[in-house]
Formats: structure tokens, C-alpha cells, sequence
């Protein structure tokens, strides 16, 4: 009977490790933040891209032909680098959107809620801030927003919500919320039963075809839907909505 327990917790203790193992494994085996790891980009042409230090890593996708006249700052979704995201800082760069997506702890945004003040106050020179995120990352964002709203220009949210207890309802924050038409990850009840912490002005815009790993570049998720559309065709739509959001809100 002790041989028999001593496997038995033997296995437990084996089984225990090796969850652990499979957890961590993706975030001690982080890839490097590269500029133009993903050579697929939109506008390229039109974008200078850097990595700066900012309280941390930051990659910076710059206008190349026109002045920036916002800021925005952009948290990556949960175990997602911010690379993965770079493309979107391409196709908005011709409209002079400065784009800054902050590298966070562990690729969890949740650790670095607060990454925004110091990624502002360093990289957006005087201009209007706008803050965003996918997922995890939206969530933060919302949340951040939530505590700071007198400090931002507007919020974009990328298949995303905000958490319970962060209510911006009675806030005055321009608010863009982009989802999936087939994201089975943030479905569309799940975000419209948030709305009620977000401002009556919100915008909720569908992204037909889409599912929840098209708004970056970091390859199917477990437990999404089935796209309806090309990748290509979701990731222009997504980028012309924010873009026009930017418009809308005067900056």
C-alpha cells in the first residue's frame, strides 16, 4: 500500500510539473520583439518602425510621410507579442496615426495596466493620446480608461471589454468597441452584455467574416470560430474603422 501511494504521488506530483511546464513554456520562450518580423504589411512604404525603451520595450510605428497627429497606444492581446500587431500600425500610419504597442510582463497585459502613463508621457510628444488593446489587452485598456479617462482622447477595443467594476458610463471618452462576426473567444453577448459600463456614445461595429485571431498576427486560437473572410480583407476592414474613429473624434 506505501509503494502503491508513493506512485501514486509520484504521478501526481510528474502530472503537476508537467502542466506547469506546458503553461510556462510560452512565456519563458518569448521571442524577441523584432521590427518587421511579419513581412506581409500594409503601406509599408509609408511607416518607420523602431524599438525604443520606455519603462520598457516599446515598438514605435511612426508616419514616414506625414506629421502624426495622435497617439495610440495599443495593448497587445494575453501571451501575444506586439509584433504581432505591427501591421495594423502600417495601415494606420498614412493617416498620421503614431502607434505605440508596449512590450508587457510575461505578455500579459494585466501585469502592465499601467504601462500607458509612462508610454505616453515619453513617446507622445503633445499629442492626443488614444489607448487600445485586443482581448486581455482591450481589457486593460478599458480598465486603465476606467481610472484615467481625463488623460485620453478616446478607447478602442479589439474583441474586448471592459472588466467588471471598471465602469466608464459616465465618462464622456469616445469609444470604439470592434468585434468578430464569427469570434467565438469575446462573442458578440458576451460584449454587448459589457456595454453598460461604457459610455451611451459608444460605437459597436461588427467586422463581418471575422473571427478573434484576425485582429493580430499570432495564427489560429483554440476555441475560435471559423472565419467567413480572408484574412486580408477583416484586417482592411479593421484598419479603415479605427481609422474613421480617429477622424470622427476630431484628431
Amino acid at each position: 500500500m506505501k509503494r502503491f501511494r508513493k506512485v501514486v504521488s509520484l504521478l501526481v506530483v510528474g502530472a503537476l510539473i508537467g502542466f506547469g511546464i506546458g503553461w510556462a513554456w510560452p512565456i519563458l520562450n518569448r521571442e524577441t520583439l523584432m521590427v518587421g518580423q511579419d513581412a506581409v504589411v500594409v503601406s509599408a512604404d509609408e511607416a518607420e518602425v523602431s524599438v525604443v525603451d520606455a519603462g520598457g520595450k516599446v515598438l514605435v510605428i511612426e508616419p514616414a510621410d506625414v506629421d502624426a497627429r495622435v497617439a495610440l497606444i495599443l495593448y497587445p492581446g494575453g501571451l501575444v507579442r506586439p509584433q504581432a500587431y505591427e501591421w495594423l500600425g502600417h495601415a494606420l500610419a498614412s493617416r498620421g496615426v503614431r502607434t505605440l504597442i508596449p512590450e508587457m510582463p510575461f505578455d500579459l497585459a494585466v501585469l502592465g495596466k499601467d504601462r500607458a502613463t509612462q508610454v505616453a508621457d515619453e513617446l507622445a510628444d503633445d499629442l492626443p493620446v488614444v489607448i487600445g488593446g485586443h482581448s486581455l489587452g482591450g481589457a486593460m485598456a478599458a480598465s486603465y480608461a476606467a481610472e484615467n479617462p481625463e488623460a485620453l482622447a478616446g478607447l478602442v477595443l479589439l474583441a474586448a471589454y471592459p472588466p467588471d467594476g471598471d465602469d466608464l458610463s459616465g465618462t464622456t471618452v469616445p469609444v470604439l468597441s470592434l468585434y468578430g462576426e464569427h469570434d467565438e473567444v469575446a462573442d458578440l453577448d458576451t460584449v454587448l452584455g459589457a456595454a453598460d459600463l461604457l459610455p451611451s456614445s459608444a460605437s459597436f461595429v461588427e467586422v463581418t467574416g471575422s473571427v478573434h485571431s484576425f485582429f493580430g498576427r499570432y495564427g489560429p486560437q483554440s476555441g475560435d470560430g471559423v472565419p467567413t473572410v480572408s484574412r486580408a480583407d477583416a484586417e482592411n476592414a479593421i484598419a479603415e474603422a479605427v481609422g474613421d474613429f480617429l477622424d470622427g473624434i476630431g484628431i
